[in-house]
């Protein structure tokens, strides 16, 4: 076995790409992220999994800024994103645009992200680091959808986690064009 790099790894993805077609509409909305470090990851796992749109909510900063730029690898120049500086019209906005809003949140009714079924245009809200996502915003989500932890840590970090939620809902079967 022998690590790709360079052509062969640009390759190998290309056919990965082109045999597993992406068939759900991503979303992903920042509800007063305030690292600019998280919001760099942030951008990353969107470009990773195909977010069409991410809107950066509240206090959420925004490129251009060293740190996101850096840790994000320059994905925020890639990646559609727009500040909105009022979260519940940022919630309210991706509905109007036909997205479904689902809270990465720990609520009494949260369900565990691998339970769930995910729509075809899907946008997932992940929350302030400290305080997660508020109940302004939590009451225009369809539902909440929470990753569990095994060990004493209450939670993982907000990049992490989103990325654990983003690539489920993208291996979805139904989202899995077999046929492409």
């Amino acid at each position: 076995m022998k690590p790709l790099h360079g052509t062969n790894l640009k390759r190998f993805l290309r056919d990965y790409r082109r045999q597993n077609p992406v068939t759900v509409d991503l979303a992903l909305m920042l509800h007063s992220v305030t690292y600019p470090v998280n919001v760099g990851s942030l951008f990353r796992i969107a470009d990773a999994t195909k977010v069409s749109l991410m809107l950066l909510a509240g206090a959420t900063p925004s490129p251009p800024q060293a740190p996101i730029s850096k840790v994000g690898r320059d994905k925020d120049r890639v990646v559609p994103w727009r500040h909105e500086p009022d979260p519940e019209a940022a919630v309210l906005a991706l509905h109007e645009a036909g997205y479904t809003p689902i809270a990465l949140e720990l609520t009494e009714d949260a369900h565990p992200y691998f339970e769930v079924e995910y729509p075809p245009h899907v946008a997932l809200i992940v929350g302030n680091e400290d305080h997660g996502v508020s109940k302004d915003v939590l009451q225009h989500c369809q539902t909440t959808v929470f990753v569990p932890m095994y060990g004493k840590g209450l939670s993982l970090n907000v990049h992490v986690s989103a990325a654990v939620v983003l690539y489920q809902i993208l291996h979805q079967p139904e989202f899995l064009d077999s046929e492409a």
